[in-house]
């Protein structure tokens, strides 16, 4: 469902060739997502038309993810930040990747998986990329019965029930399309987590995206 965390991101989206499976019986109920994992992410704002690529640590059973903002080239008066999001504390650290300039500010939503929950409803599955490069997925929504239109679509791996993709409308309009990629089991470094001394005398107000 909506990953507070990825309200400061926003990348590109990638096209790939789908071929649906329509003799594919829909399924009792979603896989289970992994619990610690390390990615890549590329995320599309389609409102804005930005994208933002970063690296993600995400730990479920201890409640917390990290988010490392990449880029490929000099933007001019654009900053880029790591985000520390610690839910059982209620606290998100946010640090200039430049100046190590830091803010710590309160988490107002509640912590939200990167899974598929129990009540969705799957949309279909299919085979993505060519012949002889193929990776099988499933796709689910937040679509029920009495509403017309989704606000989530995620799509995730069919054997290991990683994510793929993951699609969020709001007032029937796109809003983000984020995709994950090169993800790992587990997490490398346990002290990502954990926020530099610079966020010792942390501003209590969000840093400024803008340089200039």
């Amino acid at each position: 469902m909506l990953r507070v965390a990825f309200v400061f991101l926003a990348a590109t989206v990638g096209y790939v060739v789908s071929l649906s499976r329509p003799d594919v019986a829909p399924p009792s109920q979603p896989c289970d997502a992994p619990l610690q994992w390390e990615a890549r992410s590329v995320q599309y704002n389609h409102n804005t038309g930005r994208n933002t690529r970063a690296a993600v640590s995400y730990d479920a059973p201890n409640q917390r993810m990290r988010i490392l903002q990449q880029h490929k080239k000099h933007t001019p008066c654009q900053k880029y930040f790591e985000y520390i999001f610690l839910y059982q504390s209620g606290l998100v650290f946010q640090i200039d990747t430049k100046t190590q300039q830091c803010s710590k500010t309160v988490l107002t939503e509640a912590w939200d998986p990167f899974d598929i929950p129990s009540n969705s409803t799957f949309e279909d599955q299919y085979l993505l990329g060519g012949p002889g490069d193929i990776l099988e997925v499933q796709e689910w929504s937040d679509r029920k019965p009495a509403r017309k239109h989704e606000t989530w679509v995620g799509v995730y791996t069919l054997k290991d029930c990683f994510p793929v993709l993951e699609t969020y409308t709001f007032k029937n309009s796109v809003s983000t399309s984020t995709r994950f990629f090169d993800l790992q089991l587990g997490i490398s470094d346990p002290n990502v987590f954990v926020p530099p001394p610079t966020c010792q005398s942390a501003s209590p107000h969000r840093l400024e995206e803008q340089g200039c």
